[in-house]
């Protein structure tokens, strides 16, 4: 009994602390994607591309809480900005219609679209919006939905964890009227939306796992001693016997460990984990200067605040432990944070 009312308790304080954090993201969606597509924006029909609109479009996509409610929201968005628009889930190199709007009574569901097109090629080879003439793009949709009545078309990627995940395309229809840039902001916010979602579900699932762990450890008169902030759920689960040594960031410059066993071997456990999530969290509410940091170098400058905050976190709880010779922040840090590339972290990261 006491130990479901400590999961209970568990839950709903990870409950409340990523409601809490929504807000704030939200905004930060909102004003990161506004950033890097600003001057596209500033090229655009002022009747079309204001900031004001925009936002709200975004606003709509951000109350969505499942895939499906946000990639309705986005194709809702995508035709004030266009005469028409289709969006194709990309899977096993294949591109599959899943929705349409602006096509009439043409249904576009599981049309399966020419990857070679040009500017479809383009834009999943850059990852990046490719706008041109309509002739470039696939022709046997452009034949079985019928032309345009402009000449100007636009595909738009959405990224989703480095994956390339679907494809927007969009056209002038009989409306003349196609705003690119616009466009890449509600795709950009959708992405971005879409791994905040995704992040908190995970840590939610996880949260069941972590509470069992809090309701065997903490002591009685204080469920939340052992309790990590789970603001984001990418941990994936370590062997009870973690290695040493992982991929290159073992070899930043830690003394080498033995493989631990018995009770040591769950703490070490426990310790990487912590350390993983710990990462997790920093790269979920600091995407732009974690993208911007491993472009330059300079990751550690960028984030030296949120990192050393996190390091302090993590050498209170297992700094004094078996598992503190292993060094599991630094492996994470290099491993998850810096892709495997100490180089990234830049000359004024502490080894």
């Amino acid at each position: 009994m006491a130990d479901n009312r400590v999961e209970e308790l568990v839950r709903s304080a990870v409950a409340q602390a990523l409601e809490r954090q929504m807000a704030s993201l939200r905004e930060s969606v909102v004003q990161e994607v506004l950033q890097q597509v600003q001057p596209a924006l500033g090229k655009s029909p002022q009747n079309t591309s204001s900031n004001a609109a925009l936002q709200k479009a975004i606003a709509t996509i951000q109350t969505g809480s499942t895939q499906k409610e946000i990639l309705r929201a986005l194709m809702e968005g995508t035709i004030l900005y266009s005469g028409r628009a289709a969006l194709f889930v990309v899977k096993n190199g294949v591109a599959s219609g899943w929705q349409g709007t602006g096509f009439g009574n043409g249904d576009v569901k599981d049309f399966a679209l020419d990857m070679n097109s040009g500017l479809v090629a383009n834009a999943m080879h850059s990852r990046n919006a490719a706008s041109g003439a309509v002739s470039s793009f696939d022709s046997a949709f452009l034949k079985k939905f019928g032309k345009p009545g402009g000449n100007a078309a636009v595909v738009l990627p959405l990224v989703l964890k480095d994956k390339l995940s679907a494809l927007i395309y969009a056209d002038e229809g009989d409306s003349n009227s196609l705003d690119a840039a616009a466009l890449d902001v509600l795709v950009r916010a959708t992405s971005s939306w879409l791994e905040v979602v995704s992040q908190r579900k995970q840590a939610l699932k996880d949260v069941g796992s972590e509470a069992q762990e809090v309701a065997h450890s903490a002591p009685s008169n204080d469920p939340f001693a052992a309790h990590a902030p789970l603001h984001s759920g990418n941990a994936q689960a370590v062997p009870a016997a973690a290695p040493a040594a992982m991929s290159a960031a073992a070899g930043w410059g830690g003394a080498p460990v033995a493989a631990p066993t018995g009770e040591d071997a769950d703490l070490h456990r426990k310790a990487q984990r912590f350390a993983r999530l710990l990462m997790d969290e920093i790269k979920l509410y600091n995407q732009a200067k974690v993208a911007e940091g491993r472009k330059n170098r300079d990751l550690y400058d960028r984030l030296k605040e949120d990192i050393e905050k996190s390091r302090a976190t993590y050498q209170k709880r297992y700094g004094n432990t078996a598992a503190a010779g292993a060094d599991y922040f630094n492996q994470e840090l290099i491993r998850s944070l810096a892709e495997d590339d100490v180089s990234l972290l830049g000359k004024n990261f502490r080894r």
